[in-house]
This record gives C-alpha cells, sequence and structure tokens, in this order.
C-alpha cells in the first residue's frame, strides 16, 4: 500500500542535514537528494531540491502491523520538530 508523497518547503540545506542524521539514527540511512531505504519493511523514498527548498517524502510499503498513515504522520512530526528547532 502507497499513498501520496508528503510536501515540505523551506527546507534548507541544514535542515535537511539534521533530518539525514535523524533518519540514519533511526536506522534508515538518506544519503544523496534522492532516493530509497527500508528497514523493517519500511520503505521511504525522498526527493530533495536544495534550489527550491523543497522535501518530498513518501512512505512506499509499510509491514502489517504498521499503517503508511502511522508513518507518515512519524515524518511529518520528525521534519515539522526538525523546522520548529532550527
Amino acid at each position: 500500500m502507497s499513498n501520496a508523497p508528503q510536501l515540505f518547503q523551506n527546507i534548507s540545506p541544514a535542515h535537511f542535514a539534521v533530518l539525514q542524521q535523524k533518519a540514519a539514527a533511526a536506522g534508515i540511512p538518506i544519503s544523496g537528494n534522492s532516493g530509497s531505504a527500508s528497514k523493517m519493511g519500511i520503505e521511504v523514498a525522498w526527493d530533495y531540491s536544495p534550489d527550491s527548498q523543497q522535501l518530498s517524502l513518501q512512505c512506499l510499503k509499510s509491514p502489517f502491523f504498521i499503517s503508511v498513515n502511522d508513518v507518515n504522520k512519524k515524518i511529518h512530526n520528525l521534519v515539522t520538530e526538525t523546522l520548529a528547532n532550527a
């Protein structure tokens, strides 16, 4: 099950670097400006444009015991928390 990507605005390169560190700490290495990664049945894809400062994040897959909506909520909270603490 998948859904539409979440689009975040005003993501500076410094914000993106912090998000990469948080993702790596959670075991999902985000390297480069675009790609996909997975851990324990959760697969996410990202596309970051430093020029427009836009970040697209999408949950591509989740295991049966975690809904895509729950993964998306965690992604949204992580990004908004990072922006708030900048």
